[in-house]
């Protein structure tokens, strides 16, 4: 990794702690493993506010470039990630949740139609939302995120995008 990355990550959980953070663990671990620092975490209860609030202050923060938000994006009552946060992005990035979706099919089959994994472009601060289990955030990290974020990573990347604050 010649060029690193500062990244945050938002784990959206109304019952996990730092302490035991599993999938946001991963996400830092792996992050970290392929060069990129660690720009801040932090755990969050599902609210749509309270999600606003944080994701808001860090695409507002020229500091993090990227943020990688792993929880909520389920069909259950308290699963509220799409609806906070999709409205802060400028520039949808579609193919984000297709991919995870077909990626995802191979492990968990048809399952993968309950994912609302999604991302965006906002104030050229890329976001990517998964689902909360590690083995989601695995399949995003592995399949999609690790090359996307690599700038030395061909035909294109997502890190050469914010280098040229184009997109």
């Amino acid at each position: 990794m010649v060029d690193a990355l500062q990244i945050a990550v938002l784990t959206v959980s109304d019952t996990r702690s730092l302490e035991n953070d599993t999938s946001g663990q991963f996400l830092c671990d792996a992050l970290e493993e392929s060069g990129h620092q660690l720009s801040a975490r932090q755990v969050e209860i599902d609210d749509v506010y309270r999600l606003r609030a944080v994701v808001s202050a860090w695409i507002a923060d020229e500091s993090v470039e990227v943020i990688l938000v792993t929880g909520g994006t389920g069909f259950t009552t308290r699963d509220s990630t799409p609806e906070a946060l999709n409205p802060l992005l400028d520039t949808p990035i579609t193919g984000f949740g297709e991919l995870f979706r077909q990626l995802s099919f191979e492990d968990i089959g048809t399952s993968t139609v309950q994912s609302r994994a999604f991302a965006g472009i906002s104030n050229n601060t890329l976001v990517f939302c998964m689902p909360g289990s590690t083995g989601a955030c695995r399949t995003a990290w592995n399949g999609v995120l690790k090359e996307q974020l690599d700038i030395n990573h061909r035909p294109c990347n997502f890190a050469e995008l914010l280098r040229k604050g184009s997109h």
